[in-house]
């Protein structure tokens, strides 16, 4: 046996509180031990007093034994955890914005980054006023993005502290961890020292008064995550998924997660990157590359608005590769698909 297994087989155990798997609700520890066909781990609850414990730890055991095989002996312990809820800061910070949005992918590779970038500048040339924090720390991509690979953010003084200067490109203000480190190395943090500095970029800039705060997400779930629900009101996050199987069980997850009674950040909407492919040659034609619709199909299931689908076309690559967004091209229809979006916000 591996660990694996066992997770796996734990997915098949809900608890009958909310419905979800063990493995969904976080229920099971990191401390599985395995010899032989003896595995011991344990399992966490809320309340000690837990109705349900007894009926979940049986049918866990039950799962094993159904799962994998069925001499699997378990010793399965239980612990009492309370989880306090992760709300967001009532505290003023130097971010004065009127709507603040994160925006997140349950996996990399979906084009988050892109849709940030071209959302941003969107809003700009709608006229208002947009910061763009790229939260990424191990990836960050929006210096490349906005062509300002070269730039160093400098100081201001302000009401007596010493606070950062976002660099300004398209109308919009950036701050990103890639303008402080060497683009050629590796950001290699611990968690507490990526989310220090998360903090300070949102706490120690000068964004002034803002109409739409941006927040370019790490992908997956990670302190990051905790970190900005903690330290900002959130007005909401946008989920960027492409039609892929594989990208929305990781988008499903993020759902999940933000709606999850421990974090509770609405949901604004689903984005559905790369929808189809439209070729420079043939503008009319659409080929389903990665599927059709799985986007739109798990918005309809998750009761969350599909605030559109962009076309997998070679101009927003190329913009995201040369530092200017598609977005700039006022009047071509990816920008267009970007200008819906921004509308559907609005509303």
């Amino acid at each position: 046996m591996y660990p694996q297994q066992i997770i796996d087989a734990l997915r098949h155990v809900r608890y009958p509180g909310t419905g979800k798997d063990l493995i969904e609700s976080g229920m099971l520890e990191d401390d599985i031990r395995i010899s032989g066909f003896e595995v011991s781990f344990s399992l966490i609850f809320q309340k000690e007093n837990d109705p349900f414990m007894k009926s979940v730890v049986k049918a866990a055991e039950v799962a094993l034994q159904t799962y994998i095989d069925p001499n699997v002996v378990a010793n399965i312990h239980t612990k009492f955890v309370k989880v306090q809820p992760i709300a967001n800061s009532q505290q003023p910070t130097a971010v004065q914005a009127k709507h603040i949005i994160a925006i997140h992918s349950g996996k990399g590779g979906v084009g988050k980054s892109t849709v940030t970038a071209n959302l941003a500048v969107t809003l700009a040339q709608a006229g208002y006023r947009v910061g763009l924090l790229d939260a990424d720390i191990h990836g960050p991509s929006m210096p490349k993005m906005f062509h300002t690979e070269e730039c160093r953010p400098y100081s201001v003084e302000e009401d007596g502290r010493t606070l950062i200067e976002p660099i300004e490109q398209y109308g919009v203000k950036i701050l990103s961890i890639g303008f402080f480190v060497n683009p050629e190395q590796a950001v290699i943090w611990r968690g507490g020292m990526a989310s220090n500095a998360i903090k300070q970029l949102i706490d120690d800039a000068h964004w002034g008064e803002l109409d739409y705060f941006l927040i370019d997400l790490p992908p997956g779930t990670s302190d990051i995550h905790l970190t900005l629900i903690s330290a900002l009101r959130l007005t909401g996050v946008i989920v960027v998924t492409t039609p892929q199987p594989v990208a929305l069980v990781d988008a499903r997850k993020g759902v999940e997660m933000f709606r999850n009674e421990k974090v509770n950040v609405p949901i604004l909407g689903l984005i559905e990157n790369m929808a189809w492919f439209t070729p420079a040659e043939l503008p009319n034609n659409k080929y389903y590359i990665f599927g059709k619709d799985g986007g739109k199909q798990l918005a309809e299931e998750l009761h969350i608005p599909l605030l559109g689908q962009i076309p997998l076309v070679q101009s927003i690559r190329e913009g995201g590769d040369e530092g200017t967004p598609i977005a700039l091209q006022v009047g071509h229809p990816a920008a267009q698909a970007f200008e819906q979006i921004c509308r559907a916000l609005q509303n």
